[in-house]
């Protein structure tokens, strides 16, 4: 990360040394990423289809520009876009939603009812210099809040069956049902001990994803020995079964190096990456430009552990736009949309110089 870890942007009057500020419809583009300057509900139909959506939108918490001032808002104005990336997004995409603790729970049932499917709750604890003695417990009756949640939803995948909508446990059930073959044939077809009946085929919490090895043998299985009136078995499309290919496309993309956990112990963005505020004379009106800069090592973390190279990152509510540094240096395609200016400038200056 020490590409992409030191980058700092004084933002002056005008925007790349124009005269002018941007308006709608501006974009810069480096090669596959772009950032608009532009409102994101109107630009998801042209983007390319996400493997990995970064939403760092509202908080409600008044923290910012363009910030919401309350949590329980948050819902009603998430709800365009999050019925937007369901539209978009694939069983390959995985969604990272920052927020605050309550304002993440406000908007939680809107997305599972969305079709993203919970993975984890991760912690920033910025530490207890985040505190800075500003905490009065006495007053405010409460412990200090040091923390942000980045949240991993992944877009799970529906089957349809008739007018049924199953999950990917339920159908691979459903259609091995179908072949009216024992279940535990399924473990000679998979060549397992006893993994296909107690993991891939169970109705219970033990279920696992079959790997793509496991599911193509078991298809071949039930195409060769189920009864051939119900054939082809672990289709989509009856015409025939589900390739290896196809299979592995059902699933997002995650990846985790040993010894990372749920919980990023890192400071708030300082020094050379913490962006500054608006000039004014000779003094800075703004110590930092944005109060929630993210740190750009959790967007790398973000961005490898969901995506490969040359895939489509979303970032719809731009900020500073770390996803765009990040995206550039792994060689991932970018789109952003971003409708603060300042926040507009700095994000382009910071892609330029990066």
């Amino acid at each position: 990360m020490s590409k992409t870890g030191a980058t700092q942007v004084h933002l002056f009057s005008g925007w790349r040394g124009h005269e002018r500020e941007p308006v709608i419809g501006d974009v810069y583009n480096r090669g596959n990423v772009s950032i608009h300057f532009n409102h994101a509900e109107k630009l998801y139909p042209d983007w390319p289809t996400p493997t990995c959506i970064i939403s760092d939108g509202p908080y409600g918490v008044s923290g910012f520009p363009g910030d919401n001032h309350k949590a329980e808002s948050l819902a009603e104005w998430y709800e365009p876009h999050i019925k937007a990336w369901s539209q978009y997004a694939t069983p390959e995409t995985t969604l990272w939603f920052w927020g605050t603790e309550v304002g993440w729970a406000t908007v939680h049932p809107l997305l599972i009812s969305n079709a993203w499917e919970y993975r984890c709750c991760n912690i920033w604890d910025k530490g207890l210099g985040h505190v800075a003695g500003n905490a009065n417990t006495q007053t405010l009756r409460k412990f200090p809040v040091v923390t942000e949640v980045c949240v991993h939803y992944v877009k799970a995948a529906v089957f349809k069956v008739g007018n049924q909508s199953l999950t990917m446990q339920d159908w691979l059930r459903h259609e091995w049902q179908r072949t009216g073959l024992p279940f535990r044939l399924a473990n000679e077809a998979c060549g397992v001990l006893n993994a296909a009946t107690r993991k891939y085929l169970t109705a219970d919490h033990l279920w696992y994803y079959p790997p793509v090895d496991a599911f193509v043998r078991l298809a071949k299985y039930a195409n060769e020995h189920g009864d051939p009136a119900g054939k082809p078995y672990f289709s989509i499309n009856g015409k025939s079964s589900i390739s290896g290919c196809q299979w592995a496309k059902l699933r997002a993309k995650f990846t985790c190096d040993v010894g990372i956990t749920n919980v990023w112990r890192e400071p708030q963005v300082s020094g050379s990456e913490r962006i500054q505020g608006i000039r004014s004379g000779m003094k800075y009106k703004f110590s930092s430009l944005h109060g929630s800069q993210k740190p750009l090592k959790f967007i790398d973390l973000t961005i490898r552990a969901s995506t490969g190279k040359g895939d489509v990152v979303w970032e719809p509510f731009g900020g500073l736009c770390p996803g765009a540094v990040v995206s550039h240096y792994l060689n991932r395609t970018y789109r952003a949309a971003e409708i603060i200016p300042e926040f507009y400038s700095a994000a382009v200056e910071r892609l330029a110089m990066s």
